[in-house]
């Protein structure tokens, strides 16, 4: 762990692209009527000339985004995950099928969300997205990833997806943290048991691994935070040592992080070898309370993760 301060990813990703405007000229960011919560703000009041306040058309500013990355700017288009990713056949046609270089920014992720309801909550968002030919999926767990991410992401070529927390998320990278785009992070490594998970989750994760540690049992932490391109080498390299996995997500269990370590296994013919077990959201619509409440209540806290393990493993 860093010394850093807990921080929502959607925090660390406003004052990183706030920065990168200084040395991208050609970076464009259009907004959907919600920079003060995407943090899209710090960039419009630093540039703005190259921020476009589109109000609450999301569909409209998907297709002025693409227009503009297909006339040579970078377009990040920023709104709730939910609202962008809801906008689904505009993604499709305008970025995806014409490749235009777009980031699309989801933010106010999952459950995580809170009291906000399931009007809000995103939750199939990344099962669309990596339903899309050649568009990229990432999701960071910390300040630290994220900052990398956008920097990535600033001179990355293609369509993007970078899904990203309201609710602060606890450091779980040091100083010096090198991300690297398409491979799997692990953090800690044990044996026997892999809890892989993405973005809030992670922390969760390493905390059910602690609970477990008490216990006698010395699993292994990853973090997913490439859905696309996942990373398909890592993953069967660590199905060798692990027979059995668990994916956490903050996420429907179906389309997601679950999703595609399932299809890597059985495509693999590592079925066999290794047993699955996928924690997520299933079919059940998120509701309002505290983010730790409603991640108890739909067993992706780090004791009912730790609970998970311990009976997957007996």
């Amino acid at each position: 762990m860093s010394e850093l301060k807990p921080k929502a990813t959607r925090q660390a990703f406003g004052e990183t692209l706030a920065e990168l405007g200084a040395t991208h000229p050609k970076i464009v960011v259009l907004e959907a009527d919600l920079s003060k919560s995407t943090k899209s703000e710090f960039f419009a009041k630093k540039f703005p000339e190259r921020f476009f306040q589109m109000g609450i058309a999301e569909a409209n500013m998907i297709g002025a985004g693409a227009g503009l990355a297909l006339s040579g700017f970078t377009s990040f288009i920023c709104s709730f995950g939910c609202f962008v990713s809801g906008r689904y056949d505009q993604i499709r046609m305008s970025i995806a099928y014409a490749d235009a270089n777009v980031r699309i920014v989801g933010t106010h992720a999952g459950i995580g969300i809170g009291d906000d309801g399931h009007s809000q909550m995103a939750l199939e968002d990344l099962g669309l997205m990596r339903g899309l030919p050649g568009m990229t999926v990432l999701q960071p767990c910390d300040e630290l990833e994220t900052r990398e991410m956008v920097k990535f992401l600033a001179d990355h070529q293609g369509p993007a997806y970078l899904r990203l927390t309201r609710q602060n998320l606890a450091p779980v990278h040091g100083a010096g943290y090198e991300w690297r785009f398409g491979k799997l992070d692990i953090l800690k490594r044990g044996s026997g048991l892999a809890l892989i998970a993405t973005g809030a989750t992670v922390q969760e994760c390493l905390g059910a691994a602690a609970k477990l540690k008490e216990r006698g049992l010395d699993v292994t932490a990853v973090n997913a935070n490439t859905i696309k391109p996942f990373d398909e080498n890592g993953l069967a390299d660590l199905a060798k040592t692990h027979s059995r996995m668990i994916t956490v997500e903050d996420h429907y269990t179906t389309g997601g992080l679950g999703s595609a370590v399932a299809e890597v296994l059985a495509e693999r013919g590592m079925g066999a070898s290794v047993a699955l077990k996928r924690l997520g959201i299933r079919e059940a619509f998120g509701e309002s309370g505290e983010p730790a409440e409603l991640y108890w209540k739909f067993g992706i806290s780090a004791a009912k993760i730790a609970e998970a393990a311990s009976g997957f493993l007996s």
